[in-house]
């Protein structure tokens, strides 16, 4: 199959089509705005609805009401504007809907700045809102696994029933590469018999809400909802392994700042340094397993974590790692992008 070039704001909004979007609720902000002004004519074409909210806050809530009917629906928006869906999010996640949301990220805090950032990732891996709930997060590194996942992303929505976040920075929205439309496997389709689209033969109506009075109650949906969350993390985690067989640094990096590690770990190994990386693909569930068995190997002797932030996911490094092995943090923040050159002395000033 011939690849094609596409931006990647417009491919994210095609290949969420290919997974079966027939809805789309959402509010203009940079550096996003190329998927729902995708979405406002392809929408249409393929007889879904798309729909330019009022608000942020209008428009998750708008994703709340028809994913009560078990249709498949998202949003998107950048970092302030996914502030203000938390409190949508967290009522999604408890009524136990599926949802897709895209954050193509944005330098902070406030309105900060349109450059591209991942200083939102403790705000995707922790929930974000109120409560004791998680988002299965998503973080590509490339146009091709966008598009990839997110033709998954439904179904994997589905199979758990609940949202599905992607957490991309500006440049990946921004930048234009080329794909291939890939067949991509899918999953068998999950029962939607929970969902508000008639009574289908019940004798009574459904009702979804995030509301449970009784705090027995509550506890036990939150029970039952963390037992969820361990399946989740035995089946959907994702890494990848680069050069980490020998490796005596090991870099821990997702997105923008991955690709460029790439550069720094094909330099440095000219160079005779034995550097690799292990890059998250889920940003939750976490590969701590992966990251604490490279911790356990004679060879490694420090990890790295490489991030536009001020060090976030570094926390979750050092959790995997466990003490075992000493972990350090490279970055740029407020969208500045760390370059190969800083990467290498801070390789170099661990040796």
């Amino acid at each position: 199959m011939e690849r094609e070039i596409w931006k990647g704001s417009e491919a994210i909004a095609e290949a969420a089509i290919k997974g079966g979007c027939v809805g789309f609720f959402g509010y203009p902000i940079t550096p996003q705005n190329e998927i729902p002004e995708y979405m406002s004519h392809r929408m249409p074409e393929v007889g879904g609805v798309f729909v330019q909210a009022e608000s942020e806050v209008a428009a998750i809530n708008m994703v709340y009401g028809a994913a009560c009917t078990g249709k498949r629906v998202m949003t998107s928006s950048s970092s302030p504007g996914i502030s203000l869906k938390q409190e949508g999010i967290s009522y999604i996640a408890a009524t136990e809907l599926p949802a897709v949301i895209v954050n193509c990220n944005r330098g902070g805090p406030g309105l900060g700045t349109i450059q591209p950032s991942q200083s939102d990732y403790y705000q995707a891996t922790r929930g974000g809102g109120n409560g004791d709930y998680r988002v299965i997060v998503f973080a590509p590194a490339n146009l091709q696994e966008t598009v990839d996942i997110m033709q998954e992303a439904f179904d994997i929505a589905d199979e758990y029933r609940m949202p599905v976040m992607f957490l991309v920075d500006g440049l990946i929205a921004q930048m234009m590469e080329p794909i291939e439309w890939k067949e991509i496997k899918r999953r068998e389709p999950a029962s939607k018999e929970w969902a508000a689209s008639g009574r289908n033969g019940r004798d009574h109506n459904v009702f979804l809400s995030s509301l449970r009075m009784d705090s027995q109650e509550c506890e036990a949906h939150n029970f039952m909802m963390a037992e969820r969350y361990k399946l989740v993390e035995e089946k959907e985690s994702r890494w990848e392994n680069i050069q980490t067989d020998d490796a005596e640094i090991v870099l821990v990096s997702y997105g923008t700042p991955a690709r460029i590690c790439l550069t720094a770990i094909e330099e440095m190994r000219a160079e005779g340094i034995k550097v690799g990386m292990l890059r998250p693909i889920t940003l939750w569930p976490f590969p701590e397993k992966a990251i604490r068995e490279l911790a356990e190997k004679e060879n490694v002797k420090a990890f790295m974590s490489v991030e536009m932030s001020m060090g976030q996911m570094v926390d979750d490094v050092r959790l995997a790692v466990g003490g075992l092995k000493p972990v350090s943090f490279c970055g740029r923040t407020g969208g500045m992008i760390p370059s190969v050159t800083e990467i290498k002395e801070a390789v170099r000033a661990l040796l």
